[in-house]
């Protein structure tokens, strides 16, 4: 045996032995060792074969220009009283535009130079008079809008793909669709509705001074907000709201917090959160709770107040919690979505489906059937028309297979209903290259040439035509899978996938076989 021809057939050992060993545990994990199944993941399987949840979420982008503008608008009454410029009120207008209310036109030209300087992303309205006032009106820039709107969109991404991070999931699939839309694709979820609350939770979490002069029930004063302590009851479990009076500024807010983690309260064995801020916001609650000794401060997520304890002395370590007779899962979702950072935005839910595990097992069988058929029938079509070259080809096409499977798994690639189609599909363009070749193969040997010439002849002159026809064919694979989604993008994985398997094994594994058979037992006529 020639020494080419041992490289070549313990190339095409290393490859089935790879392939082997890399779906071991997607068929046998149970039987096999620990440091086996660490290194070799099983195939995964998409939403549509194991169940799961599809989600499609639409981002209020609005929403995120407003609370851009609001933090603009802080920060303008700020730097006002900082350079002692006298002014009536600063507030927020429809359409993307704050208005400045001065009483004198000197005042006027200060907030000119002032904004022109530290904001330059606001553009300058025109001039007007009320009752005696200047107002003095701005509007965030037509760019500035579309950056916070695509800045919105790309952090709530990131955001949701933390929270689903953390929450557990395996191969999930979160995708920018067009019209602030996103895509959420969760295999293998077990609590659909712990999954939704988790995902849609904007997470804004601020701190707030009650102020307990003021009575609920009365006519709040400008400047103050009515919002609703939930209470639970250790008990019953019942949830009771209790009014509570907050000042509308937010003092601090949870974008300076470091690390959210669930504790155990000994004393009434209550789980609890337990925050840490970053060394910006230790600072700050430094300040604020020295300033605000004996004063109950809210704890305030997404408009509901989950506690409000009083300031028995200065903070200085930068640490507090969030009580408020959490159950264990609440707890822990909580310090999920504080860890994962809050939405910048507002999430509504557009479309909701889910895929039960059922459903996916009769998926999972179908296309396995039709994977075994669509094979039997090219298996038997190869050996009637070729004889034992047929066969050879078959043998190339079953290894065809498992390197496909060996592929998704050593990738980590989905494996989806409609990459069974690929699959199925591969299969039949599988045999079409050794077709090409065998053809070829006639031709020579009706010219009277030697079955080894014939052969050599055959697999050189049908290359090209083999390598521009799957060439042709990966490219659009490719394409299918940088702009697909979803289904699409599982078809062009296995398609993907297939032609590649299918090039190795109908050039180099079937000529490997006839090599082999043509020097060890000296055929003189092929059986073709």
């Amino acid at each position: 045996m020639s020494k080419s021809l041992k490289l070549r057939g313990a190339l095409v050992l290393f490859c089935l032995l790879l392939s082997l060993i890399s779906l071991a545990p997607s068929f046998i994990a149970e039987a096999l060792p620990g440091w086996w199944t660490r290194s070799f993941d099983p195939i995964h399987l998409g939403l549509d074969l194991q169940g799961g949840m599809h989600l499609v979420l639409g981002v209020d982008v609005d929403k995120a220009v407003e609370s851009r503008l609001d933090s603009v608008l802080d920060q303008v009454e700020d730097q006002l009283r900082e350079k002692d410029v006298i002014f009536k009120r600063v507030e927020r207008l429809p359409g993307s535009r704050l208005a400045i209310t001065v009483y004198d036109q000197e005042s006027g030209n200060q907030i000119d130079a002032l904004m022109k300087e530290d904001f330059e992303n606001l553009e300058a309205m025109t001039l007007t008079d009320q009752g005696g006032y200047i107002v003095k009106n701005y509007r965030l820039s037509d760019a500035e809008v579309a950056n916070i709107k695509d800045y919105a969109i790309r952090q709530a991404l990131e955001t949701l793909r933390n929270r689903v991070d953390e929450f557990g999931v395996s191969e999930p699939t979160l995708q920018l669709q067009s019209d602030n839309r996103i895509l959420i694709q969760l295999p293998g979820i077990k609590d659909p509705d712990r999954a939704i609350a988790l995902l849609g939770k904007t997470a804004l979490l601020e701190f707030k001074m009650v102020a307990e002069e003021v009575d609920p029930q009365g006519t709040l004063p400008p400047g103050t907000e009515l919002l609703y302590e939930r209470n639970v009851d250790p008990q019953t479990g019942a949830v009771t709201e209790q009014p509570v009076v907050v000042y509308s500024k937010t003092v601090l807010t949870g974008d300076l917090l470091s690390n959210a983690q669930i504790r155990i309260d000994t004393r009434f064995n209550e789980p609890y959160v337990a925050i840490d801020f970053n060394s910006v916001g230790a600072k700050r609650f430094d300040q604020i709770t020295a300033a605000n000794v004996n004063k109950r401060m809210a704890i305030v997520l997404d408009d509901t107040v989950y506690s409000s304890p009083v300031i028995r002395e200065r903070i200085s370590g930068g640490s507090a919690q969030i009580s408020g007779s959490f159950t264990e899962q609440e707890a822990t979702d909580l310090a999920i979505v504080l860890r994962a950072g809050s939405l910048p935005a507002p999430v509504k839910i557009l479309e909701n489906r889910t895929v039960g595990p059922s459903l996916g097992r009769d998926s999972i069988n179908k296309g396995i059937v039709s994977v075994l058929i669509g094979g039997a029938l090219v298996i038997l079509a190869m050996v009637l028309y070729y004889n034992l070259s047929g066969v050879v080809a078959n043998t190339a096409l079953v290894l065809n297979i498992v390197f496909i499977m060996a592929m998704l798994s050593l990738f980590k690639a989905t494996l989806t209903l409609p990459g069974i189609a690929g699959i199925v599909l591969t299969v039949g363009m599988a045999v079409d290259a050794n077709v090409l070749i065998f053809e070829r193969i006639r031709e020579e040997l009706r010219l009277g040439k030697t079955p080894r010439n014939a052969l050599e002849a055959g697999y050189s002159k049908a290359f090209l035509t083999i390598i521009d026809a799957n060439v042709t064919t990966l490219i659009a694979a490719l394409v299918l899978f940088q702009f697909g989604t979803g289904p699409v993008k599982g078809f062009a994985v296995t398609l993907s996938v297939g032609i590649i398997a299918s090039l190795f094994t109908a050039i180099f594994v079937s000529r490997v076989v006839f090599d082999f058979f043509l020097e060890r037992r000296h055929i003189k006529r092929l059986s073709i």
